[in-house]
């Protein structure tokens, strides 16, 4: 059987019968199960085999990540030829059985014997030392050539990571300048005009927002009142909301009336804007001899009046327009005198608008009925409170609007 086999193997097919029938009696049989080790890359190699039946994998960095397969050996080819070839050569690859496999093996010896008899198995090996190297050159410059692909994709990943980087700490950087800008718009300190005390807060829903809040001095017994919500957040509300805010400031100087301020600075938005953004505002001006607040409201939520007894009233129901829609703009304009005890509430529309995780918002509703509950309280504790009771509401849901708070208290 083993001649009959030997015979159909091109490297001994021309071999004569009487050395083929003494290979059949030298060759040794070894059997390898799958995942088997025949020899290692690096051992000095002491045996020529020939596959009888299986499949061996000869591999570079066998078991590593680097792992490569030069060539693959199927029934009536060898392998192992080189490190005999080589005195104390040493096996330049690895050979694994992928499958269940036998193997004839011959030793150093009995295959320098071999050659030496019969100079022409030298020419086939050769030839077929010439195949493999040539299929093992092709597999190395196809294998290059796929790492080399695999590094310029991880290096232009790189390089656009490296730019994102760089993109993110830019923005970034501006995103804090905006803050900064928008911090320094915003009083460090509220006024303490005798008999009233103001309070104020503001959660933004990003790093930077659109509301804005003042409380200044007009004259020395008037205070300006100020709250506004520039439509949409981030970057472009904090530059417009700083526009409306020196606009009001400066306008504020020179005319008294709130609704007078407010149609000056509609004017100059309108005229300067040429992007679609608005801003909803509530301007007033607290007399703090009389109690009186009269203010002008440009589109943004009525105020709530939260009385000694512990009752709300809103303000007014009419709507007003923001600033920066139209040229001519029609405000709403009231005037309520604060009596001792009560609160003035001046809130943005992320008050109402915040939702609980099951997507229900706060509403009006909700501010007065906590609102009811904080009678006799500073203007700051007013602020503090309700938004405590806000985000206990909101119990770790999103926040899509910025938050202001701002109450005036009269003692």
């Amino acid at each position: 059987m083993k001649t009959n086999l030997l015979s159909k193997i091109p490297l001994f097919s021309h071999l004569p019968i009487d050395e083929l029938n003494h290979l059949q009696n030298t060759l040794q049989v070894k059997s390898l199960k799958a995942g088997e080790i025949l020899f290692n890359e690096g051992e000095v190699g002491e045996h020529f085999y020939v596959v009888t039946d299986g499949e061996l994998h000869i591999l570079m960095g066998a078991g590593t990540k680097e792992e490569m397969l030069l060539n693959t050996i199927k029934p009536g080819e060898y392998l192992g030829e080189m490190s005999l070839i080589i005195p104390n050569g040493e096996r330049s690859a690895t050979a694994r059985a992928e499958v269940d496999s036998v193997l004839l093996s011959l030793s150093r010896d009995e295959f320098t014997t071999l050659i030496e008899t019969y100079p022409l198995l030298s020419h086939g090996m050769v030839r077929v030392l010439s195949e493999r190297l040539e299929m093992t050159n092709d597999a190395s410059f196809h294998e290059l050539t796929e790492k080399n692909r695999q590094l310029q994709k991880a290096f232009d990943e790189l390089k656009a990571a490296q730019e994102q980087l760089i993109e993110k700490e830019r923005l970034e950087r501006e995103l804090q300048v905006a803050a900064d800008i928008q911090l320094s718009i915003l009083p460090d300190v509220l006024l303490e005009p005798p008999g009233f005390d103001f309070g104020a807060r503001m959660v933004p829903a990003r790093q930077v927002g659109g509301d804005f809040y003042d409380v200044f001095r007009v004259s020395e017994n008037k205070v300006a009142v100020l709250i506004g919500d520039v439509a949409d957040k981030g970057v472009p509300s904090a530059i417009f909301m700083a526009r409306a805010h020196a606009l009001i400031s400066a306008e504020a100087e020179s005319f008294e009336d709130p609704s007078e301020v407010m149609k000056r600075v509609n004017a100059h938005v309108t005229r300067l804007e040429k992007a679609t953004q608005f801003v909803t505002v509530l301007y007033g001006i607290l007399n703090i001899d009389s109690g009186e607040f009269k203010y002008a409201r440009a589109g943004h939520e009525p105020p709530l009046i939260l009385h000694s007894n512990g009752s709300v009233e809103r303000m007014s129901h009419e709507t007003g327009m923001a600033i920066g829609f139209w040229e001519d703009i029609v405000l709403d304009e009231q005037t309520v005198n604060l009596q001792a005890g009560s609160t003035l509430l001046l809130y943005t529309d992320g008050m109402t608008d915040c939702r609980n995780p099951k997507g229900q918002p706060f509403g009006l509703e909700g501010i007065k009925e906590h609102l009811s509950g904080y009678s006799g309280l500073s203007g700051q504790e007013v602020c503090d409170r309700l938004l405590k009771s806000l985000k206990d509401y909101q119990d770790g849901a999103k926040q899509d609007d910025d938050v202001t708070l701002l109450a005036i208290h009269t003692k």
